[in-house]
């Protein structure tokens, strides 16, 4: 809005040609992001605690988790306020190469999945009933629409004319691949579609110590934002060895609103915290993470430098799928005496073995940095 509101006037004060670089404006996006989680996020936890939106404690936590039931949730809509915001202030909006509005409305269209979601387990709740949420088919169905649309959106309409719409690249590797064989273009739309509802799925799992998906989540949008920088230059791309998109970089701005928004979200949901994110924030941070990564065509780098995120998913599906058998195998209580960890997401195992909260968050952010480092590796070892 700013860009295209101030730029005309650049003739006469030279100055806000500024605007055009995407490298200030991306900075001006994450301490605007910042800034408004600060002055937003007193308002919506006072509206939160007002209306007693308070977390339901999820079944299998630790008995230390019990007192949280006391938090407000939903404050993914700090997060969102802020971050969204602060994009629209700052982007630079093209309908020819709308990264920034595909963005957007995935973000949105799976934070309205998770508010709804929250919205129904409080409803629940306060009607004494079992806090269940939205039917898991319902909302998987609801992730599932979002990764066909953007799939054959990316499929039938490129964002470049020198990259295919049914393609994406590996890391350590040159250029972009074709990804399925001539004439099964359609399983691209379903490996986005795994990507995004993967990711959102993941995030969300892992949201369960205080600020730990936060952490995780600014750590990941920050890398994602020197990818689609150099992605979006041409002298940067030819000399790391990668394609070209035009307008990419405007996911910069994307990605460190996130941050920004991420960081001020922190704030309030630092050890001991004073809000939780909810699903709210978990899907829709998941689903952002997911598309920005299918935009820019770096899906395998996603696996890296969300690495705990695809952990904690791992752990859950391993956890679930050899106790059932265990169980059918041989008794119940052998299952539940012979379990792969000792609970499940993986952060409660840590939790379990005697891990303080605050331990399993930083550590698990330092994992995170360092997942970052061997992701940036790949824009140069080609």
């Amino acid at each position: 809005m700013l860009y295209h509101f101030l730029l005309p006037f650049a003739k006469q004060l030279r100055v806000l040609n500024v605007l055009t670089y995407i490298s200030l404006r991306a900075v001006g996006a994450a301490v605007t992001a910042l800034l408004l989680s600060f002055i937003v996020g007193p308002i919506i936890l006072r509206a939160l605690n007002r209306q007693s939106v308070l977390q339901g404690v999820r079944d299998g936590t630790p008995d230390s988790h019990a007192g949280k039931g006391k938090t407000p949730t939903m404050g993914g809509l700090i997060i969102l306020n802020s971050a969204l915001i602060s994009v629209v202030l700052w982007g630079r909006f093209s309908l020819s190469h709308p990264y920034l509005l595909i963005a957007i409305f995935v973000t949105l269209w799976m934070g309205a999945i998770g508010l709804l979601d929250d919205y129904l387990k409080l409803r629940q709740k306060k009607l004494g009933q079992k806090n269940r949420g939205l039917v898991e088919r319902y909302k998987l169905a609801g992730q599932v629409t979002a990764g066909i649309a953007l799939g054959i959106y990316l499929w039938q309409v490129p964002l470049s004319p020198n990259l295919p719409g049914a393609s994406t690249t590996l890391p350590f590797f040159k250029y972009y691949i074709v990804l399925p064989l001539a004439g099964f273009s359609w399983v691209y739309v379903l490996f986005t579609t795994f990507i995004i509802t993967g990711t959102s799925n993941a995030v969300n799992i892992t949201d369960g110590l205080d600020g730990l998906a936060a952490g995780l989540s600014a750590i990941a949008f920050g890398t994602f934002a020197i990818f689609a920088y150099t992605i979006g230059r041409v002298d940067y791309s030819r000399y790391l060895g990668q394609f070209y998109l035009q307008d990419a970089g405007e996911l910069t701005v994307f990605c460190l609103a996130m941050v920004g928004a991420l960081i001020g979200f922190l704030w309030y949901n630092a050890h001991p915290a004073q809000v939780f994110m909810g699903d709210t924030g978990s899907l829709a941070l998941g689903g952002a993470l997911g598309v920005v990564a299918s935009l820019l065509k770096v899906e395998f780098v996603l696996a890296m430098v969300g690495a705990l995120f695809v952990a904690e998913m791992l752990s859950v599906i391993v956890q679930r799928y050899v106790f059932k058998y265990r169980r059918k195998r041989f008794s119940l209580e052998y299952a539940q005496a012979h379990r792969v960890f000792r609970r499940a997401p993986l952060h409660h195992h840590f939790e379990e073995i005697g891990w303080k909260e605050s331990q399993v968050v930083v550590r698990f952010w330092i994992i995170g940095i360092l997942c970052a480092f061997f992701a940036l590796s790949t824009l140069k070892l080609r």
